[in-house]
């Protein structure tokens, strides 16, 4: 596996696609009652073109519960079937900013607020990326497994991949 660091422009086009393309992340949350974290699948609503990560969720959360304590987050996304995986550690901001809720509002998020867009629970979460690392692959899954394989067979380190520092 190779490695190539990316920074600032690079690096945030690279955050974009991946995040863009997988969609679903974990975020994961500190608690005060556990050594673990809390982690709750989230749909991006958009990253911007600061690389911030921004999403939708309620003050009625878990998440919004541990976010008040403490605003550092990991966020992972993760897709398996193209090999493409990153980690993000981040500082977060919650905010009730009515023209972002206008601007990412959609018909399912009425499942989650019964009140539609003017329900008071309704919050926005701005993720603002500290340090990623992405793992991908150059090519697709078949040449990326056929390349495995023969490195596996054979001993000689083909490039199955990279991964580095996404440097924001």
């Amino acid at each position: 596996m190779s490695k190539e660091n990316l920074y600032n422009q690079d690096a945030i086009k690279k955050l974009q696609d991946m995040v863009n393309k997988i969609d679903i992340g974990m975020l994961c949350t500190h608690t005060d009652d556990s050594k673990h974290v809390h982690a709750v699948p989230m749909s991006r609503q958009e990253v911007d073109d600061h690389g911030n990560i921004w999403f939708i969720y309620s003050a009625l959360s878990e998440s919004f519960k541990h976010l008040q304590k403490d605003s550092s987050v990991c966020l992972l996304y993760s897709d398996p079937g193209s090999y493409n995986f990153l980690s993000i550690h981040a500082e977060t901001e919650t905010t009730q900013d009515k023209a972002r809720i206008d601007k990412y509002w959609n018909k399912m998020m009425d499942g989650w607020f019964e009140q539609g867009k003017d329900d008071v629970n309704i919050r926005i979460l701005k993720v603002m990326p500290q340090e990623a690392h992405y793992w991908d692959t150059k090519s697709n899954k078949l040449v990326t497994f056929f390349k495995a394989a023969v490195s596996g067979i054979s001993g000689e380190d083909l490039d199955v991949g990279r991964e580095g520092d996404l440097n924001i």
